[in-house]
């Protein structure tokens, strides 16, 4: 009988939705290809990354949702260690921009057995890598403010009830400036490394993972003013488009505020700074992706509906992990 290497896979075991549930039942089905590493934290979870990559693994596999892969990007990050992706989280909005079907965990195993690997740029807000997007200002304020608790309860609804909340408040005044001196002024800042935010929306609508760039979106306004503009910019084809925004791609930008105001990164709150400095890490993140990305029906309509345009390229395959 011909010997299969266990893939390490850290996942969150406290995971206690209806999603998580199945995936603890799909990851004991095929306990033969995973050698199972359960943490306590996403501080053990960075560690536990790291070891694997300093071992020289080939391949460390992420399941859960935006804090586990954050944390296995950060312990991966500089080396040549490949992150495979099994989404089991709300959104997964990364698997998503990969190209993974999301609803289908049999599916992103058979992506990780295919062993198609490609390099993706890394970025870092004050030196903790992200893969996906990072914000300041609003949006890492609703999630500072959505609790665990809330969140466990509510769903995707106790995210919608803290937006409300924090709209009432009186914004901070950031200013940003790039490495080449471009400056502006604004109330909140989203930075997107791929197209996608929250889920299947492009919100980022040039961005590539390729470019070495970051697509950066200032808002100018606040308050349901914020609302009301971005829901127009995105029905006018995307939110960069609203009259109260101001888009450009940037190698590296500094944000600075009024006052010390929340960031996050890939959906995880970072803590509260005065100031954020991104940028892209030494190096680039290798990463297990399908060939060719799914496609949902959903998806094509929203595109069809807002009239975006087509996805930026597709990253090239650089070679095959067997």
């Amino acid at each position: 009988m011909p010997f299969h290497r266990r893939y390490p896979l850290i996942f969150n075991p406290r995971a206690r939705s209806q999603k998580g549930a199945k995936t603890r039942q799909f990851l004991m089905e095929h306990a033969n290809r995973f050698a199972l590493y359960a943490t306590n934290s996403g501080e053990e979870a960075v560690e536990l990354a790291r070891r694997f990559a300093a071992e020289g693994e080939p391949v460390v596999i992420a399941a859960g949702g935006d804090g586990t892969l954050n944390a296995v990007v950060s312990g991966l990050a500089g080396s040549e260690t490949a992150l495979g992706v099994i989404p089991a989280g709300t959104m997964n909005v990364f698997a998503r921009e990969l190209g993974i079907q999301p609803n289908s965990l049999p599916k992103a195993l058979e992506v990780i057995e295919n062993g198609l690997i490609r390099e993706i740029d890394l970025f870092s807000a004050n030196g903790s890598p992200f893969v996906q997007m990072a914000g300041v200002g609003f949006d890492a304020m609703v999630i500072e403010e959505t609790k665990w608790e809330r969140k466990k309860m509510l769903g995707p609804l106790a995210y919608l009830l803290s937006a409300v909340k924090v709209l009432g408040e009186k914004p901070p005044t950031i200013e940003v400036v790039t490495g080449e001196g471009l400056r502006e002024t604004g109330v909140a800042v989203l930075c997107g490394n791929g197209s996608l935010y929250g889920g299947q929306f492009k919100l980022f609508r040039k961005a590539s993972n390729l470019d070495s760039k970051l697509d950066v979106i200032v808002f100018k306004e606040s308050g349901y003013k914020f609302v009301l503009d971005s829901l127009q910019g995105i029905a006018r084809g995307g939110i960069d488009l609203a009259e109260s925004t101001r888009y450009f791609q940037a190698a590296e930008i500094t944000v600075t505020s009024d006052r010390a105001i929340p960031v996050e990164i890939d959906g995880e709150l970072l803590g509260r700074f005065e100031e954020v400095k991104f940028c892209e890490t030494t190096s680039r993140l290798r990463v297990l992706a399908p060939e060719e990305p799914c496609a949902t029906p959903f998806a094509d309509a929203v595109k069809s509906l807002l009239q975006w345009p087509a996805k930026a390229s597709e990253p090239k395959i650089l070679e095959t992990y067997e």
